[in-house]
């Protein structure tokens, strides 16, 4: 059984149909910095517009992902949902590093999406901006409230 890829485009009337919106889903494993993830199984969402150029093919528009990871403060669960703006060119020449590769009439927007996310992914997420973090001297969730912990006094 062939592997499924959503993520393949089909451009090979483009030059004469102009330029037209694709949105492709799929999982893509693997998706992970230091902090953060995206679920396993979760969907990434490329949503661009492809037009020619200069022998090649843009793609521009949004890659969207959700995350999960543990809050840098408090270690409880963060999540989250990323929306990466990109702008890449596919060219058949590519050089693997400037520009995506275009093969024959196709051009695969996984690359671009796992690459937009990877850069995205927060490495130190936080489970709120307002996230009080954990008591140095007993380890209480202080988003839980006060703990009960002496305040550290400083002689005068």
């Amino acid at each position: 059984m062939a592997r499924e890829r959503p993520f393949l485009v089909g451009v090979a009337n483009l030059s004469k149909t102009g330029p037209r919106r694709e949105r492709r889903e799929g999982r893509s494993g693997d998706l992970e910095v230091s902090g953060s993830a995206v679920p396993a199984g979760a969907a990434v969402v490329a949503d661009v517009l492809i037009e020619p150029v200069h022998g090649g093919i843009m793609a521009s528009g949004t890659v969207s992902a959700p995350w999960e990871g543990e809050c840098r403060r408090c270690l409880g669960p963060a999540v989250g949902r990323l929306e990466v703006e990109v702008r890449e060119l596919y060219e058949s020449r590519s050089d693997g590093v400037e520009t995506y590769s275009l093969t024959g009439d196709q051009l695969d927007l996984e690359p671009l999406a796992r690459d937009a996310v990877l850069l995205e992914l927060p490495q130190a997420p936080l489970c709120s901006e307002g996230c009080q973090g954990l008591c140095p001297t007993c380890g209480a969730n202080l988003n839980d409230g006060p703990c009960g912990c002496e305040p550290d006094r400083t002689p005068d």
